[in-house]
């Protein structure tokens, strides 16, 4: 027990000291954990960055900054952190940089990436650099699906408001299908459907589907800033493999219930690392998964203290635990017995751990609010919202997991 104590003491202070086993098994997990992988290809200043901001809610200076190189000129980034991530993206340097030679960063890049998704303007038909790459790409995978997102669409209707309502959805559904078959075609600016058609001719045969899209700032004065949002999100959550549009759907379908600032930035820190749970929780073999999750659920605590601009003393964290430690320890008490249930150890234990993860990370959110509004909370408020939270995460956990999401032929 003093062996496992100081473990959780250097998880929770964020020491880079954590025991190399602990490490080594955080790595396989998060190899497991159905995380969607998105590889972006595209000219600089195509769109990309735009497609990651809607996705994640991050903000630019975020995105940038949390960018990592993992090949000499290929990067990615993962949202919220790369310590557990819920999304990641892969990108390659601009197709149109003087000089640039994307075959190697290719041949490794996109092997990993589970939908690509191809950014080109509207305007700009000068794509033979994109389209190459896109072949060799499509070549090497013919099964991995591949988006066509034509942005910055008010470019060919300077001085136009956006078509409403949004009339490309039969595009993305059936991207072969001609514009004379739409009746909305007729309301559509000439210059544009030329323009998305003459796109739709230069890529045919190396897309699944075509979502044209104009991602704009709120000073652009266009009253709708992520035109086409919906219809590209609903797009890959349709072509990506079922376990991983199951944990985009989750991450976003969480996101419209939030208003306020601090837990739109601490919820996705809180699906990743229940996510990790999960993983780990399902592990069959009784009292193998204590050390990790208390590792993972120390992990997430003090990320959860850094949003919040707090500190996580040893004093506030027994606090904390005092509230909702007898859920914790009982819940866990029954997720180890259940393990030595044939065939549901392994369910209840990954809806247990990710429940009381989740639950815990909600629990530290109202308590880190109240400590930022000046006051402290009680041991019943945060009891409550252990409870609470815990009901709606094994209910939720249960129901995605139980359900049969439709099939997609080519990726699941």
């Amino acid at each position: 027990m003093n062996q496992l104590w100081e473990r959780f003491q250097r998880a929770l202070r964020g020491d880079d000291v954590t025991p190399p086993d602990l490490e080594a098994t955080l790595n396989r997990l998060r190899a497991q954990t159905p995380a969607p992988v998105f590889g972006l290809l595209g000219k600089t200043q195509s769109g990309k960055t735009s497609i990651i901001r809607y996705l994640t809610g991050a903000e630019d200076a975020a995105i940038g900054s949390g960018f990592r190189p993992c090949t000499r000129t290929a990067r990615m980034y993962q949202f919220p952190t790369a310590d557990a991530p819920l999304l990641s993206f892969l990108d390659t340097r601009g197709m149109d940089e003087p000089g640039y030679d994307p075959t190697d960063d290719l041949d490794r890049f996109y092997r990993s990436s589970h939908l690509v998704i191809v950014t080109v303007k509207v305007t700009d038909l000068a794509q033979g650099t994109v389209r190459a790459a896109l072949k060799h790409i499509r070549s090497a995978t013919p099964s991995r699906p591949v988006v066509l997102a034509i942005t910055c669409l008010h470019e060919a209707m300077p001085r136009q408001a956006h078509p409403q309502p949004y009339p490309f959805t039969p595009l993305a559904q059936h991207p072969q299908q001609p514009f004379t078959a739409w009746p909305d075609a007729v309301r559509l600016p000439s210059e544009l459907l030329r323009c998305i058609d003459e796109q739709r001719r230069l890529f045919a045969g190396l897309f699944d589907a075509c979502v044209p899209i104009d991602f704009t700032r709120p000073e652009d004065g266009f009253a709708e800033p992520y035109y086409g949002g919906e219809c590209l999100k609903q797009t890959l959550l349709q072509l990506l493999p079922a376990a991983y549009r199951q944990t985009l759907l989750q991450f976003h379908e969480a996101r419209q219930t939030l208003h306020e600032v601090h837990l739109r930035h601490a919820l996705p820190v809180i699906l990743s690392y229940t996510a990790l749970a999960g993983t780990a929780g399902a592990v069959p073999i009784p009292l193998a998964d204590i050390v990790i999750l208390m590792g993972i659920q120390a992990r997430m605590a003090s990320q959860l203290a850094q949003i919040y601009g707090q500190a996580l003393t040893p004093e506030r964290w027994r606090e904390i635990t005092a509230a909702v430690g007898v859920g914790l320890a009982a819940r866990t008490a029954l997720r180890q017995l259940a393990k030595f249930i044939p065939g549901v150890g392994s369910v209840v234990g990954a809806a247990a751990a990710a429940a009381s993860t989740y639950a815990l990370g909600r629990a530290l959110c109202v308590y880190f609010e109240t400590i930022y509004a000046g006051h402290i909370p009680s041991a019943e408020q945060l009891r409550k919202v252990y409870q609470e939270q815990f009901r709606i995460a094994a209910k939720q956990w249960q129901d995605r997991h139980h359900a049969s999401p439709p099939q997609h032929p080519k990726t699941d």
